[in-house]
This record gives C-alpha cells, structure tokens and sequence, in this order.
C-alpha cells in the first residue's frame, strides 16, 4: 500500500493569508501546507489497484493534479468541517463513468447532502455537478478491492469524529482526545499519522507533546505529525521529534510526501 500525503496544513492553510511570521515566508517546500488530506493506493500499478482519498478541502484539485491522479474508487470523509470538504465539487471529472461512494459517518452524511444540495436536486442537464454515492459507513468497517478499511470514533473537542484504520495505516487527524474503546483498534500498528497542530495545547487538537504521549502508548512501528499549523517550520518540527526520543521513527510530514505501508 502506498500513501501520499497531499496536505498537511491546518484549517487555515500555510502560508497563512495576511500573515508574515518566519514559516507563512520561509523558502522550505515543505513548510507549505495544503489543507489535511491523504491518497491511498493500492500495491497495484493496473486499473485493479486501490485509490482511495480521505477528505477532499479547498486546495483537492491541486493536491490531486499534483499527484497525478486518474482515478478513485472511494473517499473517506473524517468530518464534515470546511477545511475537510470543500473541495468535493473538484471529485466532478472522476465522476463520469460511475459515481464516487463517499463514506463518513451518518451525521456528516446528513451535513454533506445539505452542503451539497444542489449535487443531489434536480437541475438542468449540463450543470455540472459531481455524482456523489453517499454512504454511512458501518461500525465494522468495509472492505475496498482489497484493503480493510475502520472507522476509529475519536474527539475533536466535543465533537465525535473519524479517524481510518486502512490495514495497517491509521490516520487520525483532527484530534483531541481518543477513547479506550478506539485505543484498543489501534494496536500494531506499522505507521501511525496523527493530529499535531502545534507545540502549545489547544482545546480541539493534540499539542505536538500530547501526540508523543498518544504515540508511546500505542507503539506503532513509526510515527507522522499532520494538521500542522504556523507555529514551526518545519525544521524545527524535526528537531522536536528528535528531542521526543520516542522508541521508534517520527516526523513531521509535508506535502507530497509518499511512502509504503507494509
């Protein structure tokens, strides 16, 4: 399985509009954040192969474009919030044989046929709208070609919310807090993304320090910080993984990263 990270910024995106601190100006690519979403392909090169996106925000079509993708065969939406979803319309032109199953929980169902009305409501024909399938995904997860994909209920302050547990991978962004019964679907682990917005606590997200801490409990084979905002470059992100002397590999990610899943 293969994974590409294409954004890892927070809500507001970095650069930040109208800001000037040293990592919304710094000259490192990777300190450029597109809004936080994830690609997920399977082992295979061939039309059989897996191609699944998780979250779809404002900046979907140059992530997408970026990466060269033809095509999808689902997208997990973790929550409904803008910075998560705003970039669905963009699905359209993968959209034209068959429509794309979108899968999130049956709030963010029920939020995404309301954002989205007009996708879903008779119109003029050429009007351009995405064919979107939605779905409410099952307590016990799914299954895609062949990868196992669970939903992982975890808070976002006072909102529940998913992470997704694809075979080995769990990505659990926009995060506060995990419940025991969501720790323990997470044990082995081969790589672990998880929500660090940002050194300093805050009430709907893990401070960089609380996601160590999530990360020595649950002892994936190695670790990635996403949803990061301007506070560090990413440099220093780095030496904070560093210092953190975690018993396995961890480190901030950035934008067009990619790497295997075993």
């Amino acid at each position: 399985m293969r994974v590409r990270f294409l954004g890892t910024g927070t809500s507001h995106g970095v650069p930040v509009l109208g800001c000037a601190c040293p990592v919304c100006t710094s000259t490192d690519p990777r300190d450029r954040r597109y809004r936080t979403s994830l690609l997920i392909r399977g082992d295979r090169d061939d039309a059989a192969g897996e191609s699944i996106l998780v979250d779809a925000g404002p900046e979907f079509r140059l992530q997408g474009l970026a990466a060269g993708l033809q095509r999808l065969d689902a997208v997990l939406i973790t929550h409904a919030h803008a910075d998560h979803v705003h970039g669905l319309d963009d699905v359209r032109p993968l959209t034209r044989g068959n429509p794309l199953a979108i899968w999130a929980s049956e709030a963010d169902v029920a939020e995404l046929r309301l954002r989205f009305s007009y996708a879903f409501g008779s119109g003029q024909i050429g009007g351009g709208k995405p064919r979107l399938d939605l779905q409410v995904i099952p307590a016990g997860g799914i299954r895609i070609g062949r990868l196992d994909i669970l939903p992982i209920p975890i808070m976002h302050g006072a909102r529940l919310v998913y992470g997704y547990r694809i075979d080995r991978l769990a990505y659990l962004t926009d995060c506060s807090h995990i419940p025991p019964a969501s720790m323990a679907l997470l044990e082995g682990l081969d790589t672990l993304i998880l929500d660090a917005l940002r050194p300093r606590e805050h009430p709907t997200h893990l401070s960089t320090e609380q996601a160590f801490a999530l990360g020595r409990k649950l002892m994936p084979g190695r670790m990635f910080l996403t949803h990061l905002c301007h506070d560090q470059t990413h440099a220093q992100l780095e030496g904070l993984c560093t210092a953190s002397a975690l018993p396995f590999p961890v480190a901030p990610g950035y934008d067009g990263l990619e790497f295997e899943v075993q």
